[in-house]
């Protein structure tokens, strides 16, 4: 059974960096997948953030592009998202997800289908 845990939000002002990271778990080989984080702002719907696949392809959400860097190690079984110069909009709670059989290009499929871990919260405010 695949399980996933994030660690690594909090607070921070505006401009400031956070790293998150996910340990996902169960995994059984190292057949294609798709993982990245998915955030919830407060009444809004699930987005996707960032989305790495098995083979390295990255996929950011336009808001993120050039602050954001998503990274994995599979032989540690870690996923990690490098965030800078953040903004009171990137105020959510952050879920590590994971679909198994898809390449970032079906990154959607993290929220529609994905497994997802507790969530961490992210603020940033003055």
């Amino acid at each position: 059974q695949v399980q996933l845990v994030e660690s690594g939000g909090g607070s921070v002002q505006p401009g400031g960096s956070l790293t998150l990271s996910c340990v996902i778990s169960g995994y059984s080989d190292t057949s294609n997948r798709c993982s990245g984080w998915v955030r919830q702002v407060l009444g809004k719907q699930l987005e996707v953030v960032a989305a790495i696949d098995t083979l390295g392809g990255t996929k950011y959400a336009d808001s993120v592009k050039g602050r954001f860097t998503i990274s994995q190690d599979i032989s540690k079984n870690t996923l990690n998202l490098q965030m800078d110069n953040l903004e009171p909009d990137d105020t959510a709670m952050y879920y590590c997800a994971t679909m198994p059989g898809v390449s970032v290009i079906a990154a959607q499929a993290l929220v529609d289908y994905g497994l997802r871990g507790q969530g961490t919260q992210v603020t940033v405010a003055s």
